[in-house]
């Protein structure tokens, strides 16, 4: 596969009221990101509220997410665990229903238990075992166990397979600036995450491509293909356009702020996210939705137009 650029989103799993799987939504996730001309999509990523669900619940999202694509577009699924073994046993699942890219952390537990930069060669070389799909390296600020930039570089010239890093802790583009500088062809796959909140420093950082929810694929996706293509000035007056929602995303709902938008275009059956974590409240809600109706995101009448095409198919 060659290397992808521009934007993948993270899913979220579809649940309904009775926050049980919700495979009918799922799919329609999927078509939907399909329309928005997303150049991949990852599941079981935190936004995905990986945390949340049983091992049979993740084989049912991959399977449904992988089939409903039909490799119009890649899928990636994030595999992390503490434990090698098991992420290995993830990674082989992954790669055996047809994934076309993994995603990991490294090994971390909770607020405290992290591991040694030392330690990680041995930990990869085991969950890696047997694996030849693309790896994505997720550099996340959930991690407690801290990659620096010559740690990224290190494990992407021991691994070939590692093609791409998410990088997404604090000072993204000057770590992102120093690994393209010393991993050079050896990492060629940096992208973006934080909901794209940093994209355009990101990008003249060297990032290719963006992870990002799944709430405005269509208008970051064009922001960083615009980039890419040349076009610097424009690239930065479209993402300055929705920086308002991205934040809003950012630092008032986090993965529900996609949940509900998608919910609100009839994307998803509900908004649900899985207890713990409670429903967003009314004000946060409709602040939310006024400013994506505002920035006319596709998700607000995707799922009304489907229903629409559908329901005069059958007359």
């Amino acid at each position: 596969m060659p290397i992808l650029t521009g934007i993948m989103p993270v899913a979220p799993t579809a649940f309904d009221e009775q926050q049980q799987i919700d495979s009918e939504s799922q799919r329609r996730v999927t078509d939907f990101l399909v329309d928005a001309e997303v150049d991949g999509i990852c599941i079981m990523a935190n936004y995905s509220e990986h945390f949340s669900l049983s091992d049979d619940e993740r084989s049912i999202v991959i399977a449904t997410t992988i089939d409903q694509a039909d490799e119009r577009v890649p899928v990636c699924v994030a595999t992390s665990h503490f434990s090698s073994a098991i992420a290995n046993s993830r990674n082989r699942e992954a790669q055996n229903r047809g994934a076309s890219m993994i995603m990991m952390m490294p090994p971390f537990y909770g607020a405290r238990m992290s591991v040694d930069a030392t330690t990680l060669l041995a930990y990869f070389q085991e969950a890696l075992d047997g694996i030849t799909i693309p790896l994505m390296l997720q550099d996340s600020p959930l991690s407690t166990t801290i990659l620096s930039a010559q740690s990224i570089v290190a494990l992407a010239r021991e691994f070939p397979i590692l093609q791409y890093a998410k990088i997404e802790t604090a000072n993204s583009a000057a770590k992102i600036r120093e690994i393209k500088a010393h991993a050079g062809a050896d990492l060629p796959g940096l992208f973006d995450g934080e909901e794209a909140v940093t994209l355009i420093p990101d990008f003249e950082a060297g990032a290719i491509g963006a992870m990002t929810s799944s709430l405005l694929p269509e208008k970051i996706g064009l922001a960083a293909r615009t980039f890419l293509d040349g076009d610097r000035q424009l690239a930065t007056a479209l993402w300055e356009d929705v920086l308002p929602l991205i934040q809003y995303e950012n630092r008032q709902c986090g993965l529900r702020a996609m949940k509900e938008v998608l919910y609100a275009g009839g994307v998803l059956s509900s908004a649900r996210t899985r207890s713990p974590i409670p429903p967003m409240d009314s004000d946060t809600r409709a602040g939310l939705l006024a400013l994506a109706r505002r920035k006319n995101l596709r998700a607000l009448e995707w799922g009304v137009s489907s229903n629409r095409a559908r329901n005069s198919s059958t007359v």
